[in-house]
């Protein structure tokens, strides 16, 4: 039978500056290659900020041939899927699909973007002969279910995150926030929902870290300008807002920095720390016009927001639990569908062949008679094959390969 399989590489085991790596840079190129040398026959890529992810159809499927041909495309070694790399099969990755569009499986639950992206996904595939029947399928039907859960529960709506969460605290402790540097230390996932609330704000901002280089990628990835790590933490006194939201074993924003920073400056300075463990020092909270804010803080708001909206989550994991069989049945039935097709296309050319040499025998020229024996030989034969071709269907559907492969000799059935 055929196989569904997904590959990914998201944010939940890689930051931005390592997933940029396993990014395709040219779609047209990456789907030529994966149809010629990955053993797929239909794939689907999905890309966004976030993630980086194939659907593939085919038989049998090999993940070495696709790791081998994404690492040729994306000029990585292999080994560098080791640490980076999930898979899913069959129903897991519906699953994954449906919590996808939903917006289940987002960085930020609920959130909009991610179904307009898919469905930009499978066209693109489309455009490139890339997806084929099963993908197709299964798409279609996981954006109609996403669509639904989101109009249904209102999951979309009132989305926040840390970083979001972060961005109003921001906006509601500074006048004209759109005025003032900002600076972004961090590439990793707070930074990310940090970076991409001040982007959907239009706010201009400036990202550090601790490469140029991993700035310039968050940057082109996510938005923001990179600036050195260096002149940011010896130039404090340059912004206005700080978001810090990076890993380090002691503090990257010291009290000696920001207290040299505030002798230079007239005006206040806000400091969101949203890193695990702290990277500032809680000390600046007592220096004169300093508002800080920690991760513990914006987490508990974000916090209570989340319980007012776990009851729409729930309501959505119902909602997919519920299409899930729904979906496999599809998937399963599509593998008996094109013998169905053969067999019927077979049985009617016999039919017709029949029907036309009894025409000649009986010389009838009455077109109503010749109407009534038309339809009747087409039903018989369509009421003869019938029971066998639905409970192939109904086999196909519980995973009967038996029954499949039976089917497939009996009929004399090959695959293109």
């Amino acid at each position: 039978m055929t196989q569904v399989i997904n590959v990914r590489v998201t944010y939940r085991k890689s930051p931005i500056h390592v997933l940029e790596r396993f990014t395709f840079k040219d779609v047209d190129s990456a789907y030529s290659s994966f149809k010629k040398h990955s053993g797929l026959k239909e794939c689907v890529i999905v890309q966004t900020c976030n993630r980086v992810e194939l659907f593939g159809s085919g038989e049998p499927k090999d993940v070495d041939r696709i790791k081998k041909t994404w690492a040729s495309e994306t000029g990585l070694e292999e080994s560098a899927f080791k640490e980076n790399l999930e898979i899913s099969e069959g129903s897991q990755v519906y699953e994954h699909l449906l919590k996808l569009t939903s917006g289940l499986d987002s960085l930020v639950i609920g959130e909009e973007q991610i179904l307009g992206q898919i469905k930009k996904s499978i066209t693109t595939a489309r455009k490139f002969n890339a997806s084929g029947k099963n993908l197709n399928v299964l798409f279609d039907k996981a954006v109609r279910v996403g669509t639904r859960i989101r109009n249904s529960t209102g999951i979309n709506r009132g989305t926040t995150s840390i970083g979001s969460m972060a961005v109003k605290l921001a906006e509601e402790n500074i006048d004209n926030l759109k005025s003032k540097r900002i600076l972004l230390i961090g590439t990793g996932e707070a930074a990310t929902l940090v970076a991409k609330s001040l982007m959907k704000r239009d706010f201009r901002f400036f990202v550090s870290s601790r490469t140029l280089q991993r700035s310039r990628s968050f940057s082109e990835t996510v938005g923001g300008t990179p600036i050195n790590f260096e002149s940011v933490i010896h130039g404090f006194e340059e912004f206005d807002v700080l978001f810090v939201a990076t890993t380090a074993p002691y503090f990257l924003v010291t009290y000696e920095r920001i207290k040299d920073a505030m002798n230079k400056r007239k005006t206040g300075l806000m400091i969101l720390d949203l890193s695990n463990p702290r990277t500032v020092d809680e000390k600046i909270a007592t220096i004169g016009k300093i508002k800080m804010m920690n991760l513990d803080q914006i987490a508990e708001m974000v916090d209570k927001n989340m319980k007012k909206r776990m009851g729409q989550v729930s309501s959505a994991e119902k909602i997919i639990s519920e299409e899930l069989p729904v979906v496999e049945a599809t998937m399963k039935r599509l593998e008996v569908e094109p013998i169905a097709k053969e067999v019927f296309k077979e049985i009617d050319q016999i039919r017709e062949k029949e029907f036309q040499k009894a025409l000649q025998m009986l010389k009838e020229t009455d077109e109503e008679k010749i109407k009534i024996i038309h339809n009747l030989t087409k039903a018989i034969a369509e009421g003869i094959i019938s029971t066998p071709i639905n409970n192939l269907r109904k086999a196909s559907e519980q995973g009967d390969t038996d029954i499949l492969k039976t089917a497939n000799k009996l009929f004399k059935y090959k695959k293109e």
